[in-house]
């Protein structure tokens, strides 16, 4: 019976991975956000366009800076380098040059690391935390049978987190066994495969005509007799096989950090901080390190605003012509952020120039949600416009709350500053990546966000494709500050307005955010420009 369930989740595995990364073979995946709906049917951004048309109308760009707040980016890459913020008042000399409380911000702030240069990588989920919390309130305090009595509102809240805490370890724990035992199974298979066949382009002829040389690469065959040919035909088989060893090898690393971190009770990071953290008023901690020990999130992000175009090296970004600077606030562990962590990186951004904040995190809980809540009614009054991802959990979130939401508890918006970002795929007729959260009230608009190529570290290697909101969002604060650099004149209102008005809609989309649709530099900056000439 064991073997029968390892097929079954074998084939089941095999088959998602391969499908998910079939790529379309009439378009080039490396650029497809920048596509012009009217040219190419695929619903990109119409970027080349949006450009050509502020030329001809003369617009020149001004100094512009968007705030990144994310697990940190690698301001010396090669796509990067000359669009990173530089703050003008600071010099690296361990003083506070600029007197703002932020020793050597050259390039922005960390909030998840140390005086002492330490830094923050994994941390636990915010479940994690609050079931912690409660445990000891309820379960392990000498006053624990009274305060279930005294405290009812969160004893009921307790009971809720406690089962999905359980439920969720139990699965990482299971789900770990499951993908490191297929990982063995198929290791030496697919690496005998790749030995015998090597960069032979595969199709089907050649390999019902291949005879493996052994009995383990006939295991290998038997396991790639399981994949559609629409997975593999045009690659190589060391393209297919290192694909398939790595998707593996991802999901086996990302329960291991589950159990060993996100899901661990007793592994606490706030030590290396060296912070109060139950002080949410606290503003003055972190360093200086704006790459941190795993930046691959936030230099994609990065790279999606504001990569240098036309340098004939890597991707270019939809903001990337040298007006655009990137702020990096590291906020983001590997794990869930933290509220107190948000609202200073908010407020350390605004306070310092970002006029965009790129927010690509999310989490299921939030403790201090008016404290986050206050955060966006200052960048409101201070007229910075943040851009949020809706999150990866195909989820309603009308219904089931994301953390940071601009929703508070009665359902009004707290500020009119945010913009809420669904993705979008490269598929016309599938056009909701089929991970997105969505919603008719919660989210606003749709980018792409599926296999979006950009840069990851320089010891990751260079660059990468990625899905997720997380990619969307960045597309659109980057058609943002496309816009607003070339507007300067426009206000935050202004610029979520006309990104929200000149959306490409589709039918798909309409029950499933507030506009319809997928964002459109092009129609954005001919809206930008009738709205700017009436002022």
């Amino acid at each position: 019976m064991k073997k029968i369930l390892y097929s079954l989740a074998l084939t089941a595995l095999l088959t998602s991975v391969t499908y998910a990364q079939t790529p379309r073979q009439d378009i080039d995946l490396k650029t497809w956000q920048h596509m012009s709906l009217e040219e190419s049917g695929v619903y990109g951004v119409n970027t080349q366009k949006a450009i050509d048309f502020l030329k001809q109308k003369n617009r020149k760009a001004t100094p512009f800076i968007v705030g990144v707040l994310d697990s940190g980016v690698e301001v010396t890459h090669e796509d990067l380098k000359d669009n990173v913020w530089i703050n003008p008042k600071e010099k690296k000399d361990g003083k506070d040059n600029d007197n703002n409380g932020y020793i050597d911000d050259i390039h922005g702030w960390n909030f998840i690391g140390g005086k002492d240069g330490k830094n923050v990588d994994h941390d636990t989920l915010e479940l994690t935390r609050l079931f912690k919390k409660y445990k000891s309130l309820f379960e392990t305090d000498k006053n624990a049978e009274t305060n279930k009595s005294k405290f009812a509102k969160e004893y009921a809240e307790y009971l809720e987190i406690k089962n999905k805490f359980e439920t969720e370890l139990a699965d990482a724990k299971q789900n770990l066994g499951q993908y490191q035992n297929i990982h063995n199974g198929l290791k030496t298979p697919i690496e005998n495969l790749i030995n015998q066949i090597g960069e032979q382009k595969l199709t089907e002829e050649f390999m019902l005509s291949f005879q493996p040389k052994d009995d383990i690469t006939k295991q290998g065959m038997m396991i790639f007799a399981m994949v559609p040919p629409e997975a593999w035909k045009g690659k190589t088989m060391n393209e297919f096989g290192t694909e398939i060893l790595g998707e593996i090898g991802e999901a086996v690393k990302h329960y291991q950090n589950q159990v060993d971190y996100n899901l661990n009770l007793n592994y606490d990071t706030r030590s290396i901080v060296g912070d109060d953290y139950s002080n949410i008023k606290e503003k003055h901690y972190g360093n200086s390190d704006v790459d941190g020990p795993d930046s691959n999130h936030g230099t994609h992000v990065s790279g999606i605003i504001a990569a240098k175009r036309n340098n004939g090296i890597g991707m270019d970004g939809i903001a990337g012509d040298g007006n655009v600077k990137i702020m990096s606030v590291r906020t983001v562990p590997n794990g869930d952020e933290r509220d107190k962590d948000v609202v200073n990186a908010i407020r350390y951004a605004v306070d310092n120039g970002a006029k965009i904040l790129n927010m690509s995190f999310g989490k299921a809980y939030s403790p201090d949600k008016e404290e986050v809540w206050n955060a966006f009614k200052y960048a409101a009054d201070k007229g910075v416009l943040l851009i949020k991802a809706a999150g990866n959990d195909d989820l309603n979130i009308d219904t089931d709350l994301h953390f940071p939401t601009v929703f508070n508890d009665k359902g009004d918006a707290v500020s009119n500053n945010v913009i809420t970002v669904g993705s979008s795929t490269s598929d016309s007729n599938i056009l909701k990546s089929s991970f997105s959260n969505y919603g008719k009230k919660s989210v606003d608009v749709f980018a792409p966000g599926s296999e979006i190529y950009s840069a990851i570290p320089t010891r990751d290697g260079k660059y990468k494709s990625n899905s997720g909101t997380s990619m969307a969002s960045p597309v659109v604060a980057g058609v943002a500050a496309l816009v607003w650099s070339h507007y300067p004149k426009l206000t935050a209102k202004d610029i979520k307005q006309i990104i929200m008005e000149s959306v490409n809609k589709n039918d798909q989309l309409k029950e499933v955010s507030v506009t319809g649709g997928v964002v459109d530099a092009y129609k954005a900056v001919q809206l930008a420009e009738k709205i700017a000439t009436k002022k």
